[in-house]
């Protein structure tokens, strides 16, 4: 039996149509499946701590980022292999497991005919995290993103980038990595797990989910002008030379500081905050 837990508007819609296609198909294979859906958020989270993973061959998730955070939240440290059908207006953990993002009905062949593997997740506190959690200018346009409902997808967040630089000024953090302290002034934290966030921000575009170890990227204080030129180098990776811009690793980062945090696109509240690496946390479907 298969697992099946959909959010219906994802994609302005496009969680609905996929979700139909997957039934449509489970059904032409006549596979036995249970929709853990739920008809609100709390029904989908309880439903999701009900799921026993020696019943399921796995749990097709279909939705953005958001949707999938919330069932890592239940699926971590299980043996239940987690399926993406990216449904979202970002899908940037699908990018990092290389699913096809232009026609996500296709990956299921991968989920029916090819064994799954593990990879790392990121804690903060009590809440995992697949991708990235970050800090400073990206949270705060997360935040006013937030704020935004009637602008839709991307441009709500360059809509919040620019209304955000306008007031904004970088922090000075306290960081600990793996024991050892250090402070920096900062724009933009980054502590990686997956390779990009925001619909294809190549953030870390060398981070690796299997590697056991979180990326670190600090990007220090530039003029505003010079962010502005530098940013959209974020979507092809072409920031990481940048003076500004430092990478590091470690497998325990904290942070401190008179800000506030985001994982996966989720509210982490504000710091200070202590990130660790789960080593082989997750059992997940990628090419």
């Amino acid at each position: 039996m298969w697992g099946l837990f959909s959010n219906p508007s994802s994609g302005s819609g496009r969680g609905v149509v996929l979700r139909n296609q997957v039934i449509e198909i489970l059904n032409e294979k006549e596979f036995a499946y249970h929709d853990y859906s739920g008809n609100n958020t709390i029904t989908a989270q309880q439903n999701l701590q009900s799921i026993n993973d020696q019943d399921l061959e796995g749990l097709i998730v279909i939705g953005g980022d958001g949707t999938i955070n919330m069932a890592v939240q239940s699926l971590a440290k299980s043996n239940l292999p987690l399926a993406v059908i990216p449904a979202g207006t970002g899908n940037d953990f699908a990018r990092t497991l290389g699913l096809n993002i232009e026609d996500p009905i296709s990956n299921l062949e991968i989920f029916f005919s090819t064994p799954a593997s593990r990879i790392d997740l990121g804690i903060a506190g009590d809440r995992y995290f697949v991708q990235i959690l970050s800090t400073g200018f990206d949270s705060l346009v997360n935040e006013r993103a937030n704020a935004l409902p009637l602008v839709k997808g991307r441009m709500k967040y360059n809509v919040s980038i620019l209304l955000e630089l306008l007031k904004f000024q970088p922090k000075n953090y306290r960081f600990r990595v793996d024991g050892v302290s250090f402070e920096s002034k900062a724009m933009l934290i980054a502590v990686a797990n997956g390779t990009s966030y925001g619909g294809g921000m190549l953030i870390s575009p060398k981070s690796d989910p299997q590697d056991g170890i979180l990326d670190v990227m600090i990007v220090g204080p530039v003029s505003k002008l010079e962010f502005v030129k530098v940013f959209p180098k974020v979507y092809r990776g072409r920031h990481i030379d940048h003076p500004a811009v430092k990478f590091l690793s470690g497998k325990s980062i904290e942070i401190d500081s008179e800000a506030i945090a985001y994982a996966d696109g989720e509210r982490i509240g504000p710091l200070p905050v202590k990130v660790e690496i789960l080593e082989a946390a997750l059992k997940v479907w990628r090419r």
